[in-house]
């Protein structure tokens, strides 16, 4: 019982690592770590996963402010989401491709072993869904 406990009480949550999968490729791209601080949870890229022929250690040449020629492995890309009812609302993630920063907002699905995240423009309706892949 004591160590079913905390196996619950990690797939209750979105804190831990995640494998990022391209919506568009179906190729992983990324492990992003999410953490929490005081109730709001940020992620950050702890790993990537790039082609040989692809820079393997790649600078954020599009992002803008403090990111603008940043390196991507270590770059906080979710910030700011807020627990809402079964998902996590009113954040922001980061597309190091682009530079640019979407709303976002995300909710665990397979029982903690999948994350839905989706980032948009203005409202919900317009905007992309990744589904990310629990890692142990």
């Amino acid at each position: 019982m004591l160590i079913s406990t905390p196996l619950l009480a990690a797939t209750e949550t979105p804190v831990g690592v995640w494998k990022n999968i391209d919506d568009v490729t179906g190729q992983a791209k990324a492990l992003i770590e999410i953490s929490a601080n005081a109730g709001v949870l940020e992620g950050r890229i702890v790993q990537l996963f790039r082609q040989p022929d692809e820079e393997q250690n790649p600078i954020c040449i599009k992002c803008a402010g403090v990111l603008h020629d940043q390196l991507v492995l270590g770059m906080t890309i979710l910030t700011g989401l807020k627990k809402d009812g079964d998902e996590w609302d009113d954040g922001a993630i980061l597309d190091p491709n682009n530079g640019k920063v979407y709303r976002c907002k995300i909710a665990l699905v397979d029982g903690g072993t999948k994350l839905e995240v989706r980032g948009f423009i203005g409202i919900s309706l317009f905007g992309r869904t990744q589904v990310w892949e629990r890692q142990p």
